[in-house]
């Protein structure tokens, strides 16, 4: 899902057609046309449900929510709903790291080894050199979302977590590379910690939520307001009701949940470089900081000819800022099972704005980019209709794909050795153990640092199984495979995962059967 909060972003960025002659409409017109906008959007996707904060000039003109909060229940969203706002929660972490700063107490440039002296990289040089800025900058050569399989769904505590990053090989050089990193912001959430005394949750709430009346929001799932919505995704076809799924591992990087009222004091606290109804929450200087390109991202020759108005991209810290129709745009999304988001800030037009969904369907981008396109009068577009196409042409493919693997099956193929003989232990140094039994006749395949993730495999040809993912796993997988390699004593000795998705690189693992 992270993924995917991705690829729709950068597709409403680049698919625009540039016009002139647009004319500008009041704030007030602008609000109707959103709210008008949002009641399309959940129509056409299917809800079921959302939230949009819009604030203008230090006043939020719109805070409505659409939709329930359960599919198939009376529970209607309103601004007060609480939704996971995933990845938004590290722009309060980098927030946190600039009251230290400002306090004088860190400094961005600071060696992360002076104050997590047991925290490793694969690399001991990079160990060495690896700043606070780095960690939440993604620029530590890591692959994106490399390591995310340690906290999705995991019962490993953060220090726990890092202590395994030092197994993850980089795939680029240090401080030259774009690679999203949810490791390296658990990371900074141990510095933050390290620094003040207090655990990341107590710091946010007490430096942070409290002085901006930030009533509704907390730090876990697992005490949620009963004014919370449920995520959701699709799987067979069908909408279906999820798990609040627990990231509290990942507690720095994603594990906020909020509201748009509350999310809306925060964005005027943005907008007003640290300062919130005459509270100051950090400096101006260090609010400017934060919204300063530190990484280059390279815009593609046809993204620009699409859009011509966007000359740069680039990474903040714990935002993306990037220019569109002449104006400085800053923005996070969120992903997690079922719950997508957004936040943008306008700078030059004293506008912000939130989007909240507890669906996977395109709702959240869709609404991102007409608001956003509202709020700098950009060309009218049918965004609805973009984003439907681009999700038949995904079905499209994904149908292809099965045809594919279909095709290319041997089939009436038996497997080297007879069922049981494939059960065992089987351990990969950076995640840890995976089993396989024999259960009523089939094999089943369980992650023991993720209880959740359990999955019936069912024979594909020769020693290749069929993932089948139980519903325990929230995440809509598509067709995956195991492999078992059989060494020379005719023993299995290592699963081969093939599983496709956009967030979480089974190919990373490596287990190895230890009994």
């Amino acid at each position: 899902m992270k993924k995917l909060v991705f690829t729709l972003t950068l597709l409403l960025f680049s698919s625009g057609v540039f016009q002139k002659g647009v004319f500008a409409q009041s704030i007030e017109d602008k609000v109707r046309s959103a709210d008008a906008y949002a009641q399309e959007v959940i129509k056409r996707f299917g809800g079921p449900g959302m939230a949009i904060a819009i604030v203008k000039d230090d006043k939020v003109v719109l805070a409505k929510g659409y939709g329930t909060r359960e599919l198939g229940k009376d529970a209607p969203v309103d601004e007060n709903t609480v939704f996971a706002i995933a990845s938004n929660s590290k722009a309060f972490t980098t927030a946190s790291l600039a009251i230290l700063v400002d306090e004088g107490k860190i400094s961005w440039d600071d060696k992360v080894s002076k104050y997590l002296t047991d925290f490793r990289l694969y690399d001991p040089w990079v160990t060495s050199e690896l700043t606070i800025r780095d960690l939440v900058t993604h620029r530590v050569g890591l692959d994106t979302f490399s390591g995310d399989l340690l906290w999705y769904e995991t019962t490993y505590s953060p220090d726990e977590i890092l202590r395994r990053v030092r197994y993850l090989k980089p795939v680029s050089g240090f401080r030259t590379t774009f690679g999203y990193q949810n490791l390296m912001f658990i990371a900074a959430g141990k510095v933050i910690e390290k620094v003040s005394g207090r655990n990341w949750c107590d710091f946010v709430t007490e430096r942070i939520l409290k002085p901006l009346d930030m009533r509704h929001t907390v730090c876990s799932v697992s005490n949620l307001p009963e004014n919370a919505a449920f995520p959701h995704n699709e799987s067979g076809g069908k909408l279906r009701v999820l798990h609040r799924g627990n990231v509290d591992g990942a507690y720095s990087a994603a594990a906020l949940n909020s509201s748009v009222s509350d999310l809306a004091k925060w964005i005027r606290l943005q907008l007003g470089g640290g300062l919130f109804e005459d509270k100051r929450i950090f400096s101006a200087a260090r609010g400017w900081e934060m919204h300063q390109p530190y990484l280059a991202q390279q815009i593609s020759e046809p993204a620009f000819r699409a859009n011509p108005t966007r000359h740069f991209s680039g990474v903040g810290l714990g935002w993306f800022v990037y220019d569109y129709y002449g104006r400085k745009i800053i923005n996070h999304s969120g992903g997690l099972d079922g719950m997508l988001s957004y936040t943008v800030l306008i700078p030059e037009e004293n506008a912000g704005f939130v989007v909240l969904t507890n669906s996977e369907s395109p709702a959240f981008a869709v609404m991102m980019s007409k608001i956003r396109d509202l709020l700098v009068n950009a060309p009218e577009r049918d965004l609805i209709g973009e984003a439907a196409d681009r999700l038949a042409r995904q079905k499209a493919a994904a149908e292809d794909e099965i045809r594919k693997q279909d095709a290319a099956r041997k089939t009436n193929t038996k497997t080297s050795l007879p069922l049981n003989d494939y059960a065992g232990t089987y351990r990969d140094t950076m995640y840890g153990d995976i089993t396989i039994s024999q259960e009523n006749g089939r094999l089943v395949m369980r992650f023991l640092p993720a209880p959740s993730f359990v999955a019936d495999l069912e024979h594909w040809q020769y020693d290749t199984f069929v993932i089948k993912w139980r519903p325990s796993v929230a995440y809509n997988f598509p067709r995956g495979f195991v492999t078992f390699t059989i060494d020379r004593n005719g023993r299995p000795e290592e699963l081969k995962i093939d599983q496709p998705n956009n967030d979480f690189w089974f190919y990373e693992l490596s287990p190895r059967r230890v009994q």
